[in-house]
């Protein structure tokens, strides 16, 4: 079985929601033209990650469940996340919300939030414990809500989102011995110098240890004026790198795809003396009818990197700065409405 997939980058602003859905919609448009079949959004995608206290305001939720209504129809073909808030029995969320051929069918939460350095969720978001699951009504819809997967057609697709990868246990252990052979990990990773090479670690290592394909999105380009976003978006299956995409772009998105292989890390999983399934009932799964389309025999993916992504660790370290800092400026201009800096 082979499956298209795809990761996209937005370069998306907190609560400008013209910006946001209209990139929302380039990058449907662009997944469905390049065929793909599975796409991950980045985390919070849809409101913007730097929202702050206005995530307390009840129209963020209201406007942001109002978006994702609207784009459902775009997802008909389709496995896509949408990154958004979600208020649960009083309680704020970050969540993704699973669409499936143009219809919800789970909202899964965050387990762990990422307070530390820049961040800081706990003051607005609660954790989401492991093991439990629940209903949510969403855009008129009864839906399940937690720490869920989703049999789509027979292939059953997990989340890690963001600091999920981050922690010693790890989402993706549980999920890979109840089957799970997609990974989506929707993200808002904020730049720092040689933060890339971690990235790839995890993704890749996440592949190998649950053999499963991990598809990784990022926020791009300056947000809410303090983080800056490198995008990047990373698909691994088998334990090495299938496509990655640019870094640090100017563009308002990017959608990077790869076309994967599932009967290679079937091989693998069936063969390897370490893998313990779980064998209790598996309640966490919601099935989702799914007819995939049959794709012929394609060569091994090969991943070419941007001649400064190769550069020795000073040089790039240097390349790295000066990209930075130069997408980082002109989104302010933009945003902040300005037409120039003044420099004293």
């Amino acid at each position: 079985m082979r499956v298209t997939v795809g990761a996209a980058v937005l370069n998306q602003t907190p609560l400008d929601w013209d910006r946001n859905e209209r990139n929302l919609r380039e990058v449907l448009a662009a997944a469905r033209d390049a065929r793909v079949t599975v796409l991950c959004l980045p985390e919070l995608a849809i409101t913007g990650y730097g929202c702050e206290d206005a995530f307390y305001g009840p129209h963020v939720g209201a406007t942001a469940e109002a978006i994702l209504s609207g784009l459902l129809p775009e997802t008909r073909g389709m496995f896509v996340c949408f990154g958004l808030p979600v208020r649960w029995s009083g309680a704020l969320y970050n969540a993704a919300a699973v669409a499936v051929d143009g219809r919800l069918v789970a909202v899964v939460p965050k387990q762990h939030l990422a307070g530390d350095g820049i961040h800081y969720e706990p003051r607005w978001f609660k954790e989401w414990p492991a093991g439990q699951r629940d209903e949510i009504t969403l855009c008129g819809t009864r839906l399940p809500i937690g720490d869920l997967h989703v049999d789509c057609g027979g292939l059953r697709i997990g989340f890690e989102i963001c600091e999920d990868a981050w922690v010693a246990d790890r989402p993706g252990g549980r999920l890979g011995r109840r089957g799970v052979e997609v990974l989506v990990n929707p993200s808002a990773s904020h730049f720092s110098f040689d933060k890339i090479d971690v990235r790839r670690r995890l993704v890749v290592e996440g592949s190998r240890a649950f053999n499963a394909v991990y598809l990784y999105a990022n926020l791009l380009g300056n947000e809410a004026g303090r983080a800056i976003y490198d995008g990047g978006a990373l698909i691994a299956a088998d334990g090495r790198l299938i496509a990655e995409g640019q870094r640090l772009s100017f563009l308002p998105w990017q959608l990077t795809t790869a076309v994967a292989d599932l009967e290679v890390a079937r091989a693998r999983r069936a063969r390897s003396a370490s893998f313990r399934p779980l064998h209790d009932p598996d309640d966490d799964r919601v099935a989702v009818p799914f007819v995939w389309p049959v794709l012929p025999p394609e060569p091994a993916p090969t991943v070419t990197l941007a001649a400064w992504e190769t550069l020795p660790p000073p040089a790039r370290k240097r390349e790295e700065f000066t990209r930075a800092i130069g997408l980082a400026l002109l989104d302010y201009l933009e945003k902040a409405h300005m037409r120039g800096f003044a420099i004293s």
